[in-house]
């Protein structure tokens, strides 16, 4: 029985990157670098440190780059992400984390590569009565972020549960690369335009196409 569930947060908590694909494509135009809406969802679980420093180490390596410069970059791209309409929560999820919630002696966690500091405030908003402080692991935990093992098994670690009784949810391969490299059973959701193709090197136990499935899978966890 799967007692710790480890929930990504954008792209599965929140319908947000659609607007996080096309700030990051926006901003990086600006500082004369290439961005796609696939590159953004193949990087997706990378902290933003990591994404922006990749784009430069790749598509201008001579350019040596602070990291006040980074810090700029990042708050940039926020700001364009806010005005482009931020992030609503994914339909469906909540119904799944409510039935999650009423199964006995279960921890909800969040795992993300996020470092907002306003995150709780965020989370109790969108899903009151669901999240603690203490039950989620975000960029300033863990800065050196996904496709790393460390996030999931610093959650894993906390919960105090065994292995086989946690269960990552996740939408980016990246994500699942990190959850399988932690030894975690892990369930994609596939809420963005990527193809099964794209998580194959790292044989999610469950690949559904939202919510509504992950809601009906849920009795294969008790």
């Amino acid at each position: 029985m799967k007692k710790g569930f480890f929930f990504d947060m954008d792209g599965v908590l929140f319908d947000s990157m659609p607007n996080h694909a096309r700030a990051w494509e926006i901003v990086m135009a600006r500082h004369g670098l290439h961005f796609t809406k696939r590159d953004c969802y193949l990087q997706e679980g990378c902290t933003s440190r990591d994404v922006i420093q990749n784009a430069y180490r790749q598509q201008k390596p001579d350019v040596q780059i602070s990291l006040e410069d980074v810090e700029a970059f990042y708050r940039e791209k926020g700001e364009m992400f806010i005005e482009l309409g931020g992030a609503k929560p994914m339909r469906g999820v909540y119904d799944v984390l409510k039935a999650i919630q009423a199964m006995p002696d279960t921890q909800i966690w969040v795992v993300t590569g996020s470092a907002q500091t306003t995150l709780l405030d965020q989370l109790n908003s969108a899903f009151p009565g669901i999240f603690a402080r203490e039950r989620m692991i975000t960029a300033f935990e863990c800065p050196h972020g996904k496709p790393r093992p460390e996030p999931y098994l610093k959650a894993w670690e906390r919960s105090g549960l065994k292995k086989e009784e946690c269960c990552v949810i996740e939408n980016a391969p990246l994500g699942l690369q990190a959850a399988r490299a932690a030894d975690l059973f892990t369930i994609v959701v596939n809420t963005g335009p990527l193809v099964y193709e794209d998580f194959a090197p790292w044989k999610p136990d469950a690949f559904l196409p939202d919510m509504k499935a992950l809601l009906d899978y849920l009795p294969n966890l008790v």
